[in-house]
């Protein structure tokens, strides 16, 4: 009998034995298993974050797209007649005239014809502005070839650039365009549209483009108006 109990005890101890080794690793998965879920659940918020973001984007992106769109729709509307009789053509919202229109070659006069048309732009530019609260900027373009050093008139292609922006700021202004809408840039032979290789590219350099822009915060961009 005693035999019996001694080895009832025996097995009683192994089995508690087992049971000590067994919980440990049971916690040890269980910890593991926590912790993988836990690292799925912050992969699964940081896809979805990623996404909600992604989606903004897009969304932001193409109000962006329809909004230029709808501004350039405008703007066709406003220009439709100069627009069709082809002296005047409207890229990207940028308003360009051929230098040949406007000047002589190597001057910043103003032709009639060229006076002509700015004085028809205006009515429906200053629409335009008025209804949005833009400005207008007229930036100026030559080709490559550089002044004449005896020409007695400009240093170089940006002071030619310069003065024809400003001189065809000037006939904005006097044809009825408030001066707190019109400013001038120039650019010089920077930024051509075409090769400056043959003479067909470099008239198409010569040029004077005029783009609606947002109005400045400071007063910075009344004084640059002042022609």
């Amino acid at each position: 009998m005693s035999a019996f109990h001694d080895a009832s005890d025996d097995l009683q101890a192994e089995g508690d034995d087992s049971a000590e080794i067994t919980a440990p690793a049971w916690a040890v998965f269980g910890d593991l298993m926590a912790g993988l879920v836990g690292a799925f659940v912050l992969v699964f918020i940081g896809v979805l974050l990623s996404q909600i973001d992604l989606v903004n984007n897009l969304q932001s992106e193409i109000a962006k797209r329809q909004q230029e769109e709808a501004r350039r729709m405008a703007l066709e509307k406003a220009l439709a007649v100069p627009l069709a009789s082809g002296r005047v053509t409207l890229n990207n919202g940028r308003i360009g005239i051929s230098g040949s229109v406007l000047f002589d070659l190597s001057s910043d006069q103003l032709r009639p014809e060229g006076e002509q048309l700015l004085k028809a732009l205006v009515p429906p530019l200053q629409v335009y502005l008025g209804e949005r609260d833009e400005m207008l900027m007229v930036s100026g373009f030559t080709d490559n070839v550089p002044v004449p050093r005896n020409n007695g008139q400009f240093q170089d292609n940006l002071e030619l650039s310069a003065l024809r922006a400003l001189n065809v700021t000037r006939a904005l202004v006097k044809a009825g365009m408030p001066r707190s809408r019109v400013f001038s840039a120039a650019f010089g032979a920077e930024q051509p549209v075409a090769s400056n290789a043959d003479e067909k590219g470099r008239a198409l350099n010569r040029r004077v483009e005029m783009a609606p822009v947002p109005r400045a915060g400071s007063t910075a961009g009344a004084a640059a108006a002042k022609p």
